[in-house]
């Protein structure tokens, strides 16, 4: 007897997904991870799997590969709209969320606490509930991350954070796609952290070691990271069978590390400490020195905006910085997640190895 596709899809116990992976077969199509996103909230990265984040920066390398080096166009949020709830400025954000949403055909909308009366005439649940109402998702940048474990509680479409004091996850989707393109993998990757022990540190802790890569992180004294998110980490660590160091010493985390990683010192709301901060941070700067004690293959991420105390010129205007790469990057992680969390869109582009 012979097979064509017409016999394959007559067999009667054939499920829909049997259908999907014979079709991919006989085809040659590459084969979809078994991850299902529709309708999920993006809070922190805690709350998704490995095989979950693969699936993300597969998608944003799709989306990447098709809109931006094919020039298609994928109207993939035609028909839909984002809230987009800004308490804190942005530029990277608020563009790569704008101009992403516009360019896959939705309409986003740019809400500050000056546009609508969140806390101040109009509780946060009221608000989340109408916005519900209106729009397909809400993107929220906020101060208190408590705020948007309620939003999620209240709101009945997905909710993402934009950044948050505890997590900004749609940063590190970012650096991890800049990392992929460029190593061409992330497994058995050492990132070192130097810096103070804040969100975007605490979002790398909370999904490095489920990549396999290995994490070695410098704080000050009284600037470590969460002990909760601390604790979590080494659970992961041991999980996942990758490498954790925490130390004081910059250059005994740089030692060996592929990625150089720093942020700001000072944060939106501790305009107030900065005295106090650029003292407890003398000789975190990142430069050609630091970068001696890590591996020949080093390279350099900062989320933006960036401060030369911070990362000297040499260091961040080198061949070995990637921040204008992810920087860009945020465009595509974003748009990732939302066609994750919004469409049954699954990746054209063969499934890279992590």
């Amino acid at each position: 007897m012979m097979f064509n596709m017409r016999n394959l899809f007559s067999i009667p116990k054939l499920t829909g997904t049997g259908k999907q992976l014979l079709r991919q077969f006989w085809l040659g199509l590459p084969a979809q991870m078994s991850v299902h996103l529709k309708g999920r909230d993006l809070l922190t990265l805690q709350n998704y799997t490995a095989d979950e984040l693969k699936y993300l920066l597969w998608m944003a390398l799709d989306l990447k590969q098709r809109i931006k080096h094919r020039g298609e166009y994928l109207p993939l949020m035609q028909g839909k709209s984002l809230a987009m709830i800004f308490e804190k400025r942005s530029t990277r954000t608020r563009l790569s969320a704008e101009t992403g949403f516009a360019l896959l055909g939705g309409h986003p909308s740019f809400l500050t606490t000056q546009d609508i009366h969140l806390g101040t005439n109009e509780s946060l649940t009221d608000t989340a509930r109408v916005l519900s109402s209106m729009t397909n998702a809400i993107l929220a940048r906020v101060y208190k991350h408590n705020d948007l474990d309620l939003m999620t509680k209240e709101a009945t479409v997905p909710v993402i954070n934009g950044l948050s004091d505890l997590y900004h996850p749609l940063q590190i989707l970012a650096d991890y796609l800049t990392l992929q393109e460029h190593y061409g993998g992330l497994n058995e990757l050492t990132v070192a952290w130097i810096g103070d022990g804040n969100n975007v540190l605490h979002s790398i802790m909370m999904s490095a070691a489920k990549l396999g890569m290995h994490l070695r992180i410098a704080t000050p004294k009284g600037f470590e990271p969460d002990l909760g998110i601390t604790k979590i980490t080494e659970q992961y660590s041991k999980e996942y069978g990758t490498k954790l160091l925490l130390t004081t010493d910059p250059l005994e985390a740089a030692d060996g590390a592929n990625v150089l990683v720093t942020d700001t010192w000072i944060s939106m709301g501790q305009e107030e400490e900065k005295k106090e901060r650029l003292k407890a941070f003398q000789g975190y700067q990142i430069t050609l020195q630091t970068a001696k004690s890590a591996a020949s293959n080093w390279t350099f991420l900062h989320c933006l905006p960036r401060k030369p105390e911070e990362v000297d010129d040499e260091v961040f205007y080198s061949p070995q910085s990637l921040v204008f790469k992810e920087a860009e990057n945020r465009k595509w992680t974003i748009m990732a997640v939302m066609v994750s969390l919004l469409t049954d869109y699954s990746p054209q582009l063969q499934k890279p190895t992590f």
